[in-house]
């Protein structure tokens, strides 16, 4: 995972778990931790209504389940749905979101968690991020589609978040939900360090984000699908779960939004992967299947 380290005079951090990994908020005021904390779960339950493929009253599953194709979508949809459509047209389709139904179908455990709207949810073709088309507030796509953003949703709930809080509260604040850590508003007087490490006896680095405000750390050491137990990255050309190349691959950027869409295409990419994030000019860190490390851009030694 990726998290701030930060030590300020008082209490600065709050920690909890959420949608299977860790969100954390760190602001340079401990004065308003706590209104800042609150505004974040807000925040967070507001994306999991819309956003959920694990919820069966959320939007997204509720469109899934409905048979039309053309639904009236709310606001915060409609932003979520353009973020993935400008993900998937700058990795070229490898980050796309209507894998959401080949996820679901592989998933079946989420079965036995009481999960049955999203995982009992089929289609007779592939479906992908060209079938798409949104128009204002209405969302068009093939019938019983499943939207899955679970590589944009959390870089997309991040960088909102650190933007609105910051500005609520009037002071620096770093959020990080998982792999996708995103700083906003005035930094800390030695600027916002953060440890890039997926968990114990990986490789670590020790960052200074410096003119960065975001860093994404993509994975494939931890969720797994279904019963064979696959990797939840799927590739959306062959609709099957990668071969992977890399256990991690993170990138810094400017919003969460743009490393996630390269660290998830750099997995999807495989053995391409640094010729791919050459050529963005971003600096990227990526641990080999094999324990290699490389560094690029410009990533901190």
């Amino acid at each position: 995972m990726t998290r701030a380290e930060y030590a300020g005079p008082a209490p600065t951090a709050a920690q909890w778990d959420l949608w299977t990994t860790s969100v954390r908020i760190v602001v340079t005021d401990p004065s308003v931790l706590a209104r800042s904390t609150c505004l974040l779960r807000r925040w967070l339950a507001a994306v999991e209504v819309v956003a959920s493929r694990f919820r069966p009253d959320s939007e997204v599953c509720r469109i899934a389940r409905s048979g039309a194709t053309t639904h009236s979508i709310s606001p915060l949809l409609r932003d979520l749905v353009t973020t993935a459509i400008a993900a998937a047209t700058i990795s070229q389709g490898r980050v796309d979101p209507t894998v959401g139904t080949v996820v679901s179908r592989l998933d079946t455990p989420n079965r036995r968690r009481g999960n049955r709207a999203a995982t009992s949810i089929r289609t007779e073709r592939i479906t992908t991020w060209h079938d798409i088309d949104l128009q204002e507030g209405v969302l068009g796509m093939p019938p019983r589609t499943l939207l899955d953003f679970g590589a944009i949703g959390k870089a997309f709930a991040a960088d909102r978040a650190a933007e609105s809080i910051s500005r609520a509260v009037g002071c620096g604040v770093l959020v990080s939900l998982g792999g996708d850590l995103r700083a906003a508003g005035p930094p800390p007087d030695h600027g916002w360090t953060v440890l890039v490490q997926d968990q114990p006896g990986e490789p670590a680095s020790l960052v200074d984000l410096g003119d960065a405000t975001a860093i994404a750390t993509s994975s494939t050491l931890h969720r797994r699908l279904g019963y064979k137990r696959e990797h939840h990255i799927v590739d959306p050309l062959t609709q099957r779960p990668i071969d992977p190349s890399w256990n991690t691959v993170s990138v810094a950027a400017d919003t969460c939004v743009t490393a996630n869409t390269w660290s998830t295409a750099a997995l999807v990419c495989g053995a391409g992967a640094p010729t791919m994030l050459t050529a963005t000019g971003l600096p990227a860190r990526l641990v080999g299947t094999d324990g290699n490390l490389i560094r690029l851009g410009g990533w901190p030694t």
